[in-house]
């Protein structure tokens, strides 16, 4: 089974196809800044869960957020486990630099 994403930017998703098929296998939402990256919903169609689908998803939009040299908020549950789940990409995670004074 091959799985295919691409970034579809209009739409603010990566969009996941299987085997050239023209439906939609998953997709991937996200909010993007200049600096920042947040994903903050993804979806795979019930036929395709389990299948790799997810993790398609999640490698292709983390390693095209490295390429960019963006930061990401996982704010979806399925991405921030996921990095929980593959130490390579912890280090793009958005850590916040502000100080909070008394």
């Amino acid at each position: 089974m091959a799985v295919e994403v691409s970034d579809v930017p209009e739409a603010k998703r990566y969009q996941a196809r299987v085997d050239g098929e023209p439906k939609v296998a998953g997709v991937a939402e996200y909010i993007r800044t200049s600096e920042l990256v947040a994903f903050v919903h993804t979806e795979v169609t019930p036929e395709y869960e389990g299948r790799g689908v997810g993790s398609a998803l999640a490698r292709t939009a983390l390693d095209e957020a490295r390429a960019a040299n963006l930061r990401v908020l996982a704010t979806c549950p399925f991405f921030s486990g996921w990095i929980a789940r593959h130490p390579e990409y912890q280090d793009l995670l958005y850590r916040s630099r502000s100080k909070v004074s008394d």
